[in-house]
């Protein structure tokens, strides 16, 4: 990955080889710094780093604004631009952060979608799955996504050596390289066991991954989404059906089953309680169901 900016890609390396990004997150950082540049020439021509003010950004803040682009998408890139800044003041290329005069907007409140219990049952319990290498794949694919809530990079960079079936759990990396540990069920963790031994006879040439296509490769992201979407279109007809919204399926279920939320914090992997507090708004709507049927005055 080499920026044609000097300035953007010194930041790049260091999110690259000092705070270990995935290359996923080093593609939008780079999108979205090589589009406040390449708007900066347009507009103002070439405009050293340490000449650039607060006004130079929100001019293009608000041409992304004109574009149509959400709250959500300029935070974002705000949030691109903030760090951006902030590692040239440590450099010392710049003395002070034009960010600070920076207002971001409101983001549109908008609630997890997830799948109803009684239709995560009717996905394991009644769905029937190809009794091929593809349809197992496919399978455990579902089981760890609702099971773990992991992520889609989590679930498809999985190896052997994550998996520990003495004490059922898994040990997963996620974001900036920060390990988890994620309980699962014995039931999970025979039928891991019970697919790895199936793929070592079959495929003794593979990736050290646990999940692999018949083809004895990794799962691609793509061909994931389209596994996901095929099997929840089976059960449920909420409108997002990808791997996300399992990751939201399995932290709310565990809210409304009365888990913690430092607990669930921990088990998605979050740096903040923040992001995961979104999943108290369904643990609020069973409290009002319970109340409704079982207080006598309501």
């Amino acid at each position: 990955m080499q920026a044609s900016n000097p300035v953007i890609q010194s930041f790049l390396d260091y999110l690259r080889f000092e705070k270990r990004y995935s290359r996923h997150t080093l593609i939008s950082y780079e999108t979205d710094l090589t589009s406040f540049f390449a708007y900066l020439s347009t507009q103002y021509g070439e405009t050293p780093l340490n000449e650039l003010s607060h006004i130079y950004i929100r001019s293009w803040l608000a041409s992304l604004k004109d574009e149509g682009q959400t709250a959500k998408t300029i935070n974002r890139k705000i949030s691109s631009l903030k760090s951006f800044f902030k590692f040239h003041v440590r450099a010392g290329a710049i003395k002070q952060t034009p960010m600070v005069k920076i207002i971001a907007p409101k983001n549109e409140k908008r609630l997890p979608g997830f799948v109803a219990d009684k239709d995560i049952k009717t996905l394991f319990n009644h769905v029937e799955f190809p009794n091929n290498w593809h349809g197992r794949t496919e399978r455990l694919l579902m089981v760890l996504f609702y099971n773990t809530g992991m992520r889609l990079s989590e679930v498809i960079n999985l190896k052997d050596s994550q998996v520990n079936p003495s004490n059922h759990t898994l040990k997963v990396l996620g974001k900036g390289n920060k390990e988890r540990i994620i309980p699962i069920s014995p039931d999970i963790t025979k039928e891991i066991k019970t697919y790895q031994s199936e793929r070592n006879s079959l495929y003794t040439d593979r990736p050290d991954l646990l999940l692999i296509n018949e083809k004895a490769r990794a799962l691609s992201p793509r061909g994931v989404y389209t596994s996901v979407r095929k099997y929840l279109s089976l059960v449920t007809t909420i409108e997002h059906r990808s791997p996300h919204v399992l990751r939201h399926t399995f932290a709310t279920h565990l809210m409304n089953n009365g888990a913690d939320l430092n607990a669930v914090k921990e088990l998605l992997g979050h740096s903040s309680l923040a992001a995961t507090q979104v999943y108290t708004h369904n643990t609020i709507d069973k409290l009002k169901d319970i109340y409704k049927r079982a207080h006598p005055k309501a």
